[in-house]
């Protein structure tokens, strides 16, 4: 069974989550900012296999160089134009995380490099910041923010999962491990109210 650690876990500054993907390839989903990451991950005695990004804002960036530098690792992320980032990722490759294979999916609207990764067989998504729990979404008033586009984001993020899903990680707040779908529904719902 694929064990997901959010390693931001209870940190008090200016970070996203950051989850650690234990399993054939172990994986660090967004890096986080501001916090001892390497110590958190040297912690949880698993090692490190690769850094996948879901976008490239500073709260998920900023311990990408402390991560890189202790374990050795290469970067994954949309843009492989992007200084931290060596391996570009496109929409729909798949991406090897922990025991599964994830479908990489290209959602813009809160920033235009952002991927959601999601794996049927696994039944988990992260979301990075397109969508949170209880209908919450990514903010669009940053640059290359676009609300239409995010909406568009969300309709193919609801296209692509299906009744498999049974958990969301999110880039900020709790993870959703009760009906995600409807929560991802929520959110569509909510970011059309504001178009």
């Amino acid at each position: 069974m694929t064990t997901v650690r959010n390693i931001a876990q209870g940190v008090r500054s200016f970070t996203s989550n950051a989850f650690l993907v234990d399993g054939d390839r172990t994986v660090l989903v967004d890096a986080g900012n501001d916090f001892d990451a390497v110590d958190r991950i040297e912690s949880a005695e698993t090692g490190l296999d690769a850094l996948v990004l879901t976008h490239t804002h500073p709260d998920h960036v900023g311990n990408v160089a402390s991560v890189v530098d202790a374990f050795d690792v290469e970067v994954w992320g949309f843009d492989s134009d992007h200084e931290l980032v060596d391996h570009a990722i496109v929409d729909g490759e798949t991406v090897a995380i922990g025991d599964g294979d994830y479908r990489a999916l290209h959602t813009p609207g809160h920033k235009n490099d952002h991927l959601c990764f999601y794996s049927a067989d696994d039944g988990l998504l992260f979301a990075g910041d397109l969508v949170f729990a209880n209908g919450g979404f990514g903010r669009t008033d940053l640059p290359e923010g676009d609300r239409p586009t995010l909406v568009e984001s969300i309709d193919y993020l609801l296209e692509s999962v299906d009744d498999a899903l049974s958990a969301m990680y999110v880039g900020h707040g709790p993870a959703v491990e009760t009906n995600p779908t409807h929560h991802i529904e929520l959110a569509g719902q909510t970011a059309r109210m504001g178009q």
